[in-house]
């Protein structure tokens, strides 16, 4: 179903008014740049609603919004999410009736009744000891998350809809928001793999919200005492580039805003009721904004609880589900502990920014103008937290001021889950692994590895046991060649073993199933060339013998992951390159983690032998890496010097060959790469990956240099590693002009193609005093500020001794290539 905004219509919810609306004046003299997009977007869908003309749909108008029905009837299938020409349908929300199939979602339920048949039978299936009743349906029917399902025409029974009261019917009615409600056998399903027309990705609706509270000065806000003033929300399908909702409900009057609609309510309790009754309209699959899993929906919760707006907290799909919030924990090794709140909304996924980027990124700050800033160069409205209540308690035109910061914040997010490709990776990593898009984001990273697992055992018949550890016991870790500090003004050429803990598990079938005691080889009557011993003495058979459930898992993994980045090459449309890229990234990334499973001593299976043979294989192969280059590059061989292997960590090395340029470091790079891989068993390869040109190493981890992947002729970025940075780092621009002129310090700064924005950024993260600066730095392109005395002090001395030694003035998106077409070069009128 879709929704679109009408200028017609009645106002939402019951509320006092409803603007939309030309720009207001009498705030300000000019619009800011949002306000100025937001009426950018309104002019669009005018201009599309022109050329659409009627829509071939039935129409039931509910506020602003239309909800659309198709005129046809189903067709032969009825799908998650279909591909075009067939009935839109957005993911089934399944529940439990006797005799008929459906997934449970009740923690209290034990056992699913499937027409007769036990399906979920822990005496019977003891594979499934460590799943969850959703996860082993999903294991049963071969059902994985975001993919497509197909229900074949006179397998399923179409649910009606019925009005209160009404009986007679043997088959239960509708209990959900959905558009179609269906009965089917589990048995019957259809699930299609991620390939071809099915790993197209369904248009889900995308709500983004954030609240406003009128709180006492110096108090944070209570639920219990301070109101909520204002809740901005904004409505995107996924794969369109802006929301098609731009809507804001707000305590007493307030000014319109072009391209939004304002609804005024005079009475709290009706805006609380107005937003719950518009979410259950819009019906959103996600969910998203920032720190509304512990701040924005507890607090509205916990204030409709306080007002007593009794219908408010059913905010799921299902009509009967009560969102209520509990307390949890979440604790891992990336991550640590974290306590967080949670709220049931049953059919709908909380995508909570804020959760996604503390997983998935390490930033110096996770505000939403800090994030803003460091992703996109946009920052927040311009309205302090101390002065919220103050424009609420002003008149129209300050509250419009309110409404606008509050829409901004609403839409910030929507633009970094977009940036980010937030959505799209996580969907194709359920894809990938096997489960709900919810568990990845509430759980952990070792519940991927067990659902392959659990699909791979089914196959060959096998149990997966429940393991009971405490952790304790450890073991060496990979090699890191000890560095050869220094700056290097010749060509690095860094070797890189592609995939290199999974193809060590594939090409030596190490895994749970190949294990072998060594008590058990007499026994067994295996002879030395049925098994292998690993660097630590751990003995495995060889896949001769029998092929384990790790490799194949693996091996899996990484054919689909080649068929992806093949597919992604040849692809032109952008949306469909961006969901083969985050395919691809979610393929590596779960092959990567499969290793760190086993190793995981407080874990759902570690297994110390498999890990620590991993970890000695890798020890083991960087050294014997180490001592090929450096025997065969020599000059007694033939070559212009003596190789030299001059840093490693886990699976790269970095080789200083003597050569002059990049292209010759290029071509000896990939000989040496290949040579050196004849000596390793197959799928381990090593393979060039890059060379810096130059080089500055510093320490373990911590090293930088201009990055050349493929052209000779231009370098791809400035790498840094381990280096505190902000696309260009002063930092290391000041390590380099100790050792190196300044021109070519500013040779570097130019490659970059850097903007005094990045250089002014970088400067402040490095200040003492940060919280001043942190302040200053949250600027907005285009502004004019003064470029602090530190960056002068790069840039006077020679050749730039000749430059004007005060602070002198630039446009912040000024390339600083500009500054030298100028002979007057700090003019404070530079474009």
């Amino acid at each position: 179903m879709d929704f679109k905004r009408r200028n017609g219509g009645p106002a939402m919810g019951g509320a006092s008014q409803a603007k939309k609306g030309k720009m207001s004046t009498e705030w300000e003299d000019s619009p800011s740049q949002f306000e100025e997009e937001l009426a950018l977007f309104d002019e669009m869908e005018m201009e599309a609603e022109s050329e659409e003309g009627q829509a071939g749909h039935d129409v039931i108008p509910v506020g602003y919004c239309i909800h659309y029905t198709p005129k046809n009837q189903p067709m032969n299938t009825v799908m998650q999410a279909s591909p075009p020409k067939a009935t839109r349908l957005m993911k089934p929300t399944l529940t439990l009736r006797s005799g008929v199939c459906f997934v449970c979602t009740w923690k209290f339920l034990k056992l699913v009744v499937c027409g007769g048949h036990c399906l979920l039978d822990p005496t019977k299936h003891l594979r499934y000891a460590v799943c969850t009743c959703d996860g082993r349906f999903m294991v049963d029917s071969d059902v994985v998350g975001c993919c497509w399902i197909e229900l074949p025409k006179g397998k399923y029974r179409l649910r009606e809809e019925r009005s209160e009261g009404q009986t007679g019917s043997k088959y239960p009615g509708k209990v959900s928001l959905c558009q179609y409600e269906v009965d089917v056998a589990w048995n019957d399903l259809v699930s299609h793999p991620a390939e071809g027309e099915w790993q197209r990705i369904a248009p889900l609706r995308v709500l983004s919200f954030d609240i406003e509270c009128a709180g006492r000065k110096g108090v944070f806000p209570e639920p219990e005492i301070d109101p909520v003033i204002q809740i901005a929300s904004m409505v995107q399908r996924q794969g369109e580039k802006e929301p098609f909702i731009r809507t804001v409900f707000t305590l007493q009057s307030c000014a319109s805003i072009v391209g939004s609609q304002i609804l005024c309510f005079t009475q709290e309790k009706l805006l609380l009721q107005s937003w719950a009754e518009f979410v259950r309209t819009v019906d959103p699959d996600i969910i998203t904004g920032y720190n509304i899993q512990n701040f924005d929906l507890p607090y509205l919760l916990n204030r409709a609880a306080t007002l007593k707006v009794n219908v408010f907290p059913y905010l799921g799909r299902v009509w009967s589900s009560k969102s209520v919030l509990k307390d949890s924990s979440f604790q891992s090794k990336q991550m640590g502990r974290r306590e967080n709140k949670t709220v049931n909304m049953e059919g709908r996924v909380q995508f909570d920014l804020l959760q996604v980027l503390l997983r998935d990124y390490k930033l110096r700050s996770y505000t939403l103008n800090a994030v803003s800033f460091h992703f996109l160069q946009e920052q927040k409205e311009d309205v302090q937290h101390s002065i919220i209540t103050d424009l609420q308690n002003g008149n129209e035109q300050t509250r419009r001021r309110l409404a606008v910061y509050c829409l901004k914040d609403a839409y910030l997010p929507l633009r970094l889950l977009q940036k980010l490709m937030c959505v799209i990776n996580y969907m194709e990593m359920a894809r990938v692994t096997g489960v709900p898009l919810t568990y990845l984001l509430s759980r952990g990273q070792q519940i991927k590895v067990v659902s392959q697992l659990l699909r791979q055992a089914m196959k060959q018949d096998l149990v997966m046991p429940v393991v009971r550890t405490e952790g304790g016991e450890d073991y060496t870790g990979a090699t890191v060649i000890e560095p050869e500090k220094g700056y290097y003004s010749v060509p690095i050429t860094t070797l890189d073993f592609s995939s290199l803990y999974p193809s060590i598990m594939m090409a030596h079938n190490l895994c749970y199933t190949t294990l072998l005691q060594k008590s058990q080889v007499e026994k067994l009557s295996l002879s030395p060339e049925d098994f292998i011993k690993t660097p630590t003495g751990d003995l495995f058979v060889k896949s001769s013998v029998r092929k384990g459930l790790l490799p194949e898992i693996l091996e899996n993994l990484l054919s689909a992951r080649k068929r992806a980045k093949a597919e992604l090459k040849k692809e032109t449309d952008p949306f469909k390159k961006q969901v083969l890229d985050g395919r691809q990234l979610a393929l590596k990334i779960s092959a990567n983690s499969v290793y760190g499973f086993t190793g995981a001593q407080v874990g759902k299976l570690p297994c110390l032998e498999i890990s620590q043979s991993v970890t000695g294989f890798g020890r083991q192969m960087i050294e014997q890496t180490k001592q090929h280059v450096e025997s065969k590059y020599t000059i007694s061989n033939g070559y212009q010097a003596d190789a030299k292997v001059i840093y490693g960590d886990t699976d790269s090395v970095m080789v200083k060959l003597g050569v002059a340029t990049v292209q010759e470091a290029m071509n000896l790079g990939k000989e040496a790469a290949d040579w050196v891989s004849s000596y390793f068993v197959p799928p381990i390869k090593l393979e060039f990956e890059k060379v810096y040109y130059p080089y500055l190493l510093i320490n373990k981890k911590r090293y930088a240099g201009l990055y050349f992947s493929s052209n000779a002729e231009h370098h791809d970025k400035m790498d840094c590693k381990g280096i505190v940075s902000s696309n260009l780092n002063l930092q290391f621009m000041s390590l380099l002009s100790e050792i190196q002129p300044i021109a070519f310090v500013l040779k570097v700064i130019l490659y970059h193609k850097a903007t005094f924005v990045t250089l002014l950024f970088s400067v402040q993260q490095g200040s003492e005093n940060k919280r001043e600066m942190r302040k200053n730095s949250n600027v907005t392109l285009g502004n004019i500020l003064y470029i602090p005395h530190i960056l002068h002090s790069v840039m006077s001395k020679k050749p730039f001794g000749h430059l004007c030694q005060r602070p002198c003035v630039f446009s912040l998106d000024c390339p600083v290539s500009r500054i030298f077409k100028c002979k007057n070069v700090f003019c404070a009128n530079h474009p």
